[in-house]
C-alpha cells in the first residue's frame, strides 16, 4: 500500500529514542521528511544522523514544558520542513507511584508536561495545517484502564484523550484529523528501566507477557508503523479515534 507520504513532512516530539524515534523511522522509510525534537542535544542529534540526516530527518532540542521552545519549534518545522503535514506528540511518562505516595507538586509537573505543553503546541501549529493534515497523541493504555503504580498517568492521559476527541470535532470542518495511540507494554528504553527496577528483569517481563495476549511485548516498529499509518492520507478517513498498540492487553471494546 502506498500511504501517500512522499514529500509531506511531519514533527515528532519526544522522538530521539523509543516510539516517536520508530514512528520517524517508518515516515522516513515511505518518503516523509521529519524535524524530531527532543531534550537532549547529543541524542537527538544522533537519531536525525540515523535518519538520513538533512534534508530528509531534521534533530532539534526542545522541552514542552518551557513556553517559549513551542512557538520556535513551530517556526524551526516550517523553515527545515518547507511544509507541515501533521505531528506525532509524545511527552515523558510521569512519575511513578500510587495516589497516596504521590504529591501535589508531582501532580502539577505532570499536568505542566502532559497536559498543557502537549495543547500549546497544537494552539500553535494548527493556524499553519491544511486540508489532509493529523496530528496524533502517544498517551496510553491507561486511557481505558488504569496501571499498577502509575497514578498520575492514570489520572492525566484519560483526561488528553477526551481533549483529544473534543479536538477532532473542532477541526474536522477544516480537514483536519486528530486521534490517540494507547502503546501497551512496548520493549523501549523506560520499558528495561521499569523491568530492573522491580529488582528482577527478567520475572518482571515474564510476568508482564502472561497478561498480554500475544504472550509478548511489542517492538518500537511495530508502533511506528501503525502511527504512521494513522499520521498518512491512507487513514483519510480515521479521526477522534483512540488507537491501542497493546498485543491485546486492554479488555474494553
Amino acid at each position: 500500500m502506498d500511504l501517500g507520504l512522499g514529500g509531506r513532512g511531519y514533527l515528532l516530539t519526544g522522538a530521539s529514542r523509543g516510539l516517536g524515534f520508530a514512528t520517524a523511522r517508518a515516515l522516513v522509510g515511505d518518503g516523509a521528511r521529519v524535524l524530531i525534537s527532543s531534550r537532549s542535544a547529543g541524542a537527538v542529534s544522533a537519531a536525525a544522523t540515523e535518519l538520513g540526516g538533512e534534508p530528509t530527518a531534521f534533530g532539534t532540542v526542545a522541552d514542552l514544558a518551557e513556553p517559549e521552545a513551542v512557538p520556535r519549534l513551530v517556526d524551526e518545522a516550517r523553515d527545515r520542513l518547507g511544509r507541515v503535514d501533521g505531528a506525532l506528540i509524545s511527552v515523558g511518562g510521569p512519575p511513578a507511584g500510587t495516589v497516596l505516595q504521590t504529591t501535589v507538586d508531582q501532580w502539577r509537573d505532570a499536568y505542566e508536561s502532559v497536559v498543557l505543553g502537549p495543547l500549546e503546541l497544537v494552539r500553535a501549529l494548527v493556524p499553519h495545517l491544511d486540508d489532509g493534515a493529523a496530528i496524533g497523541f502517544v498517551l496510553s493504555t491507561s486511557v481505558r484502564q488504569p496501571i499498577g503504580q502509575l497514578a498520575i498517568s492514570n489520572g492525566l492521559r484519560p483526561g488528553l484523550a477526551m481533549t483529544a476527541k473534543a479536538l477532532a470535532d473542532e477541526l474536522g470542518p477544516r480537514g483536519v484529523r486528530v486521534f490517540g495511540l494507547l502503546p501497551g507494554t512496548i520493549a523501549t528504553d523506560r520499558t528495561a528501566a521499569v523491568e530492573a527496577a522491580s529488582g528482577d528483569a527478567v520475572a518482571a517481563r515474564t510476568r508482564t507477557e502472561a497478561d498480554i495476549p500475544l504472550r509478548r511485548v511489542g517492538l518500537p516498529e511495530e508502533f511506528g508503523r501503525v502511527a504512521a499509518f494513522a499520521l498518512s492520507p491512507a487513514a483519510s478517513y480515521l479521526t477522534g479515534s483512540m488507537i491501542a498498540v497493546d498485543g491485546g492487553v486492554l479488555r474494553s471494546v
